[in-house]
């Protein structure tokens, strides 16, 4: 592979995980979703993808709170719009993996839209389709339901 693509698929990982980990636990339901979106976003086998997610993982859990901004700027520098575009898309993907988005990893979602350079606007149309995994919402929904 290529060195800057390389880079590349590296960082668009690493952010991946960076979202994952943001409540302190990556479930298996996240690593897939991880796999499957670095497989198809790198055009790596499988196999390839299942070990650039344990990189990305480990270095998340490693050095993740100094390094997070670096390597989402360095995404930022590399990427195209569409680019960026599919990783915040990818980004609720992957935490509504396991049929929740807690607060913390929304949270970290908009931290990353942010340095990624998206406008409040665009975060909000990105997460409307994940309306229904939304730790919030799902409270919301419960109250509503228990005022009935």
């Amino acid at each position: 592979m290529d060195p800057d693509e390389a880079r590349y698929v590296a960082a668009f990982a690493y952010i991946l995980g960076r979202i994952a980990h943001a409540d302190q636990h990556i479930s298996q339901a996240e690593t897939a979703a991880m796999e499957t979106a670095v497989a198809e976003f790198g055009d790596l086998p499988v196999e390839e993808a299942i070990l650039v997610v344990q990189i990305a993982k480990s270095q998340n859990r490693l050095v993740g709170g100094t390094e997070n901004f670096l390597v989402t700027r360095e995404f930022a520098q590399i990427a195209s719009a569409d680019q960026k575009h599919h990783l915040l898309d990818t980004l609720f993907a992957v935490s509504a993996a396991d049929d929740s988005i807690s607060s913390v990893e929304e949270a970290q979602v908009r931290q990353v839209a942010s340095e990624l350079g998206f406008s409040h606007r665009e975060y909000v149309q990105a997460r409307a389709k994940y309306s229904d995994q939304r730790e919030v919402m799902k409270v919301l929904r419960s109250k509503q339901e228990g005022s009935e």
